[in-house]
């Protein structure tokens, strides 16, 4: 099941980020007392009571401006707008009701999505409340008081988000067939990819109800099974975005991402791989999702030599060196080279998704693994590994119980990881390593 988008939107500065760090816990984005400080839209995955979300920040929407980095960021917010299951619409009590905050609520109402009205910088409650009630006039529901910098009032401001939140749906729970995203920067061929697969095999095409995203859901059928792809090329959109703005390709990704069980990354072959490209794979990567690298325009590469597949395959491992796992096709969806190999690596990775270890088996791997390369000391004392279990699949996550969780160096934990690979392949998964302590006398 995915977990629902939220999105802050409002005006510049009224302190969309400052809130934001608040619900995400950390300084992710940058406070300045500026509009247009927060010119990208960032993402962080939040918990409240039981409700897991993710939460996008927005730059300000100034809905009339011509200024050039006012209006890209008018239409991040836009994008994050349609992607969103949930809206906070922040307001700032000591600015008082604006022209600009009802073109925002106008835009929102158009959006017909769940909109809670946020009236920010309420830092005293006795002080502000009549001020609060101006926000009325706005006509998308009762204004909730909040202080972003104080923390005041964001339990009734999430308490009221999560009332929207969707229910488990159980058709989407009994859906067992593989859910496939593919993402990439913006015009890497994503869509071509999406339309070879189901031109070329005669597949049936069917908009799935309730996708209200900006992604396009297709049942691909190929060999008697069906697959449901999940084309993140909003390219379609009828308001065409400028393909320089490469953060766009973010907040779709991370949309798309939550959905699948499998992610198809495409680089575009002509560019090569790119910084850019490692933050969406990252995106899959933190999520624990399955992974396949498409390097597609294959076909347009000139003057291919010997050593063109790995010497580019090299350059790829360095640049996505956090996810050695992932398997690399290379491909063409003008020509449709090889993508049905495609099918062949996502069936092996829902096999390895899936794959289960017992315990006694695991605890021989590590058993050996300890015995060839002794775990780290610090200051005399050294780290004991008691033993391993594995405690669930998609991705398959493994806990280790040790003597002192300071001394599991990052690195042994992958020496750990390679071992527990090296004897089961997981190829195109990423694994999970949890590490708990507990008393030697336990």
């Amino acid at each position: 099941m995915s977990k629902p988008i939220v999105a802050i939107v409002g005006r510049p500065n009224v302190g969309k980020s400052t809130l934001f760090n608040v619900l995400a816990g950390e300084r992710i984005s940058i406070v300045k007392d500026t509009p247009g400080v927060t010119r990208d839209r960032i993402y962080a995955d939040c918990t409240w009571l039981n409700h897991n979300f993710t939460l996008i920040d927005t730059g300000g929407i100034e809905p009339e401006s011509r200024d050039i980095i006012l209006s890209q960021m008018r239409e991040q917010a836009e994008i994050a707008i349609q992607t969103a299951d949930v809206i906070i619409f922040i307001t700032d009590v000591r600015q008082g009701l604006v022209d600009s905050d009802s073109k925002v609520a106008d835009m929102l109402r158009k959006s017909q999505k769940p909109v809670v009205l946020a009236v920010n910088k309420v830092d005293n409650f006795e002080k502000f409340m009549p001020d609060v009630y101006e926000f009325y006039n706005l006509g998308i529901g009762d204004p909730i008081p909040v202080s972003a910098a104080s923390q005041l009032g964001i339990g009734d401001l999430l308490e009221e988000v999560a009332t929207y939140f969707p229910e488990s749906s159980t058709v989407e729970e009994e859906d067992e067939r593989p859910k496939v995203a593919i993402i990439g920067k913006p015009n890497v061929g994503k869509s071509s990819m999406v339309n070879k697969l189901l031109g070329e095999n005669r597949m049936i095409v069917s908009d799935i109800a309730g996708t209200t995203r900006d992604a396009v859901d297709a049942v691909v059928r190929y060999n008697h099974k069906e697959y449901i792809f999940i084309d993140t090329a909003g390219l379609r959109r009828k308001n065409k975005i400028k393909e320089e703005l490469e953060r766009y390709s973010i907040i779709r990704a991370v949309t798309a991402v939550e959905k699948a069980d499998i992610v198809i990354l495409v680089i575009d072959a002509t560019e090569g791989v790119t910084e850019q490209d490692a933050k969406i794979a990252g995106i899959a990567h933190e999520r624990g999702k399955g992974v396949i690298i498409a390097v597609n325009k294959w076909d347009a590469v000139q003057n291919k030599e010997t050593n063109t597949v790995n010497d580019y395959t090299k350059k790829i491992r360095e640049i996505l060196s956090f996810m050695p796992y992932a398997d690399i096709l290379f491909v063409s969806a003008q020509t449709g080279q090889r993508l049905p190999k495609l099918f062949e690596h996502i069936d092996v990775i829902i096999e390895n998704q899936n794959l289960r270890i017992s315990t006694g088996v695991l605890n021989e791997i590590l058993t050996e693994a300890v015995a060839l390369q002794q775990p780290p000391t610090d200051r005399g004392r050294r780290l004991k590994i008691f033993y391993m279990t594995q405690v669930a699949v998609k991705p398959p996550t493994f806990v280790l119980f040790v003597n002192d969780k300071e001394l599991m160096h990052y690195s042994y934990t992958r020496y750990i990881e390679n071992r527990v690979r090296d004897a089961f392949g997981f190829k195109g998964t990423p694994l999970k390593f949890i590490v708990r302590e507990r008393k030697e006398k336990e």
